[in-house]
């Protein structure tokens, strides 16, 4: 118990108090510049935003890019800020920052020859967003890999494919990028059709179910531009081929495409058009002769029944 008392009694009380209140005014003080910088955050996206509808983007195009750009900003400020209030506080309470900055300088220095890959993750990730490649809310395609991009930070890029699995690709081994729904979308089609039918009337039967659908109030406003029909692109084994292309709004490609086919196929049976599928022959020389001539050569070489 005399021990307890001497050991308070050794302390500073006044100075304590005083520390209390300068380190919760410090905190105040962040608190206070935090709730500045997400306001002033929040001008910035929507002014990015803004900017972007007046450039002739897409308004969900220029959130997305606002929303990217935005968060990460948002990331990297707070982490500057939290980390000088961190290190105020330090040398409030009386530690020394002056050795803690020369030691984490030297550790930094020692970390980057082992963190060459992280480094490069970063530079990548900073490149990735300053040219616009990817942002939240696209469907690409990375290495190989396809999906919608649910995160992009600095050093990885998240992705989660169509079964829901989520893929995480470093920023620097991202060697491919296909981005599906960058400004605009498209869905190309290839209908086949028998070689019997006539390819004008198939033409003109695709542009009336197009025109229908430009028409349509649901999907009228998701396509851009009046389809294209190209005309017939090749002869395939069991089909004419005819492709042609919907410009749609970004990511509404597929919801487009998908209508379109609905629509065709009941116009098709309509117009009694043929959609063929393949048919195979399979012969094996003179032992696999076809089923007609092997009943004509039985028919000659029987002889006539009797009257």
């Amino acid at each position: 118990m005399n021990m307890l008392n001497q050991l308070l009694s050794t302390i500073s009380w006044e100075i304590l108090i005083f520390s209390f209140i300068r380190i919760l005014f410090i905190l105040v003080i962040g608190w206070i510049l935090g709730a500045i910088t997400g306001r002033v955050l929040k001008k910035l996206e929507l002014r990015l935003v803004k900017r972007g509808q007046i450039e002739g983007e897409p308004p969900s195009e220029a959130a997305k890019r606002a929303d990217t750009l935005v968060r990460l900003i948002r990331k990297a400020v707070y982490l500057v800020l939290w980390t000088a209030i961190g290190l105020v506080m330090l040398q409030e309470i009386g530690v020394e920052i002056g050795p803690i900055l020369a030691g984490a300088g030297i550790i930094g220095l020692a970390v980057g020859f082992g963190a060459q890959y992280l480094v490069r993750d970063v530079i990548s990730g900073f490149f990735l967003i300053l040219e616009n490649q990817v942002r939240v809310g696209d469907v690409a395609i990375i290495n190989g890999t396809g999906g919608l991009v649910e995160m992009v930070n600095f050093r990885t890029l998240v992705l989660r494919d169509l079964a829901g699995v989520v893929h995480v690709f470093p920023n620097g081994t991202i060697h491919t990028l296909s981005n599906m729904t960058q400004e605009w979308s498209a869905y190309v089609f290839e209908i086949g059709v028998a070689y019997k039918e006539n390819t004008d009337k198939v033409v003109a039967v695709m542009d009336a179910v197009l025109q229908g659908m430009v028409e349509d109030a649901t999907y009228g406003p998701l396509i851009l531009e009046p389809p294209e029909i190209m005309g017939v692109d090749k002869f395939a084994d069991s089909a004419v081929i005819i492709k042609g292309r919907i410009k749609t709004r970004p990511i509404r490609q597929w919801m487009v495409g998908r209508e379109f086919l609905r629509r065709l196929k009941l116009a098709f049976d309509e117009e009694g058009i043929e959609i063929p599928f393949p048919h195979r022959t399979v012969y094996f020389g003179e032992a696999s002769k076809p089923f007609d001539l092997r009943l004509l050569e039985k028919q000659r070489h029987d002889p006539p029944a009797a009257p």
